[in-house]
């Protein structure tokens, strides 16, 4: 096997569908049959697959240049990206530094929050809070605040940990009186640590690729109240949850905060190509002014602000706002809730909803196996994580392909048996 596929013992590979073209949210392979997407690849592919005018925005860009380096150039959709993402973030994200994935963008807004603190005369704050069970990307500073041995047990030894809390309890609707253990872990972390801190990165609301772990809009409201109260920054990895996926267009929304810094990515483009943006408040941007590169931020991807990325994402988010996708995704949220209400059985431990994210937990991740080839059999395309099944689609699914693909989970959790 020449080519070396992500997240496999390549040892055990075995056979790798083959896609060849895409419609909407159909995967057609290369030997005829065709899979609806139920994880819309990652979810990126926000628009399906093989959008008209997503494609005919790219054809227009190609024909004038696909690209050129952001380092003393610039060019209008890059130009015109950043003002449109001021205009649609939680207010006071007034500063747009682009790179080229989600990942990368963690780099960036970690590298900001350390050197944030030197340039303003501090000392010291080089530490970081997260959460356990959280994923920022698998570069160095982004495993080391992560919470996944599967993705960093490999580097334990090089790594500079932080601190880590526990997930906030009590699911979307947990009240104060729910968090308050929560509440008061965070502030105690603070108050002893404070000097030492430089920011607490969370995923907003839902940790994705940690096991869709969701959690209360309040513990951000906190989270932000108390960054502010021990001089710690707050930053917010929108990779997975920006551009509507859990019912606002960000996840910040529903706390109504505004972080010092946020990450997007991965539907920015409509997953047409790689590309994030990580976005500053002028409280952060203006610590990097100054009379030499002491101060500026050194760090520059060479397709950072790439013509085609930054064209491509302007499409996405008019589409977003003149299709009324938030409207959209609440009825997907909606049938996510009546249909995941029908499914009863002992091998379920939690079934977890919000935005266009609906997954159901098993107790045994051994209940797991045999899911994909079984989803693929049944012209589906859905990877579980871990012990979790999931939906994630374009936001362009149908109602009727949307029963499908529930109705394939709800068939494989009906057959496994349960010894009580």
């Amino acid at each position: 096997m020449k080519l070396w596929y992500p997240y496999k013992q390549m040892k055990d590979l075995g056979q790798v569908p083959v896609m060849v073209a895409g419609q909407g949210t159909q995967m057609i392979l290369e030997d005829g049959r065709i899979l609806t997407d139920g994880i819309s690849s990652w979810w990126a592919v926000i628009h399906g697959y093989n959008h008209p005018e997503l494609n005919h925005a790219l054809i227009h860009q190609v024909s004038n240049f696909s690209h050129v380096m952001l380092g003393g150039l610039s060019h209008p959709p890059a130009l015109a990206l950043a003002d449109k993402l001021v205009a649609i973030a939680p207010a006071g994200l007034n500063h747009v530094f682009y790179s080229d994935s989600g990942s990368v963008g963690v780099e960036v807004a970690l590298k900001m929050a350390l050197q944030f603190w030197k340039n303003t005369g501090y000392t010291g704050k080089h530490k970081i809070i997260s959460l356990r069970n959280g994923y920022h990307g698998d570069t160095f500073k982004a495993m080391e605040v992560g919470d996944d041995s599967d993705f960093s047990s490999a580097f334990a030894d090089v790594l500079h940990r932080g601190y880590f809390l526990d997930t906030p309890t009590g699911g979307f609707h947990a009240d104060a009186a729910t968090l308050q253990k929560d509440f008061t872990a965070l502030e105690d972390l603070l108050k002893a640590h404070a000097p030492e801190i430089a920011c607490f990165i969370l995923e907003p609301i839902v940790q994705c690729a940690g096991g869709f772990r969701i959690y209360s809009p309040l513990y951000l409201k906190v989270a932000r109240e108390l960054c502010d109260k021990y001089e710690v920054l707050l930053v917010l990895d929108e990779v997975a949850t920006g551009f509507g996926r859990t019912g606002k267009l960000f996840a910040a929304e529903h706390a109504g905060i505004t972080p010092d810094i946020m990450i997007v990515g991965k539907a920015l483009t409509g997953g047409y190509m790689g590309h994030a943006a990580t976005m500053a408040s002028t409280r952060i941007f203006n610590s990097f002014l100054g009379d030499s590169y002491d101060k500026a931020l050194m760090h520059g991807p060479t397709f950072m602000g790439n013509p085609l990325a930054t064209t491509v994402a302007l499409k996405s988010i008019e589409i977003i706002e003149r299709d009324h996708y938030l409207s959209r995704i609440a009825q997907i949220n909606a049938v996510i809730q009546s249909e995941f209400d029908k499914i009863e059985s002992p091998a379920i431990a939690d079934k977890r909803i919000v935005g266009a994210i609906g997954a159901i937990e098993l107790k045994e991740e051994s209940m797991m196996a045999g899911f994909r080839d079984f989803a693929i059999n049944n012209n589906a395309w859905l990877r579980p994580i871990g012990k979790v099944m999931y939906v994630m689609p374009a936001y362009i699914i149908t109602d009727e392909e949307l029963l499908f693909l529930i109705g394939i989970m709800k068939e494989w959790i009906s057959r496994i048996y349960v010894n009580d």
